[in-house]
């Protein structure tokens, strides 16, 4: 499960709008089954637009962010997931994933960088597995919008350690 979770995954996505999740705009499919462990189970369909969009908080985001929450966790599962658009210019602080994070780019262009390495293009159907602990960070093009999926999971309820701002040199402006 954790490489499939690994396979799909902000970025940066915050605890916290991560939460808003919840089970609102939730609807059960078919009838309850069971699952491969005898207990009832039924999948559920969580509606477009049925949860609120959220900013990206000013101290871990540079410019303006929104992230609009995909899915949440759900127990035994640990991962969860959003969508999130950067404006151009605005980017993440500097954070790692104690889990990892897959990123799967839908629109625009945008950068990602490692610690340490170079500032690397980012585009629709890039999909980009970063592994748990390593440093980096992600955002627009410096003229262009992006849109990336964000999936990553929690340890111990925690899928994000932010660290220090990226400062306009290291964004490359």
């Amino acid at each position: 499960m954790k490489m499939i979770a690994a396979a799909v995954m902000s970025l940066t996505l915050s605890a916290s709008a991560l939460a808003q999740t919840g089970t609102t705009g939730t609807t059960p499919v078919g009838t309850a089954a069971v699952d491969a462990n005898g207990n009832q189970a039924q999948m559920v369909i969580s509606r477009a637009g049925s949860q609120a969009s959220a900013k990206g908080p000013a101290q871990h985001f540079t410019g303006s962010v929104r992230v609009d929450p995909l899915f949440g966790v759900r127990a035994p599962s640990a991962v969860s997931g959003g969508a999130v658009t950067f404006e151009p210019g605005a980017r993440s602080a500097w954070h790692t994933h104690p889990m990892g994070q897959v990123l799967v780019v839908t629109a625009g262009a945008g950068r990602i960088q490692q610690w340490g390495g170079v500032v690397e293009q980012i585009r629709p159907g890039d999909v980009i597995w970063t592994p748990p602990g390593v440093k980096h960070w992600h955002g627009a093009a410096p003229t262009t919008a992006v849109t990336h999926i964000a999936i990553q999971e929690s340890a111990n309820g925690k899928n994000v350690e932010w660290m220090e701002r990226v400062s306009d040199e290291q964004y490359g402006k």
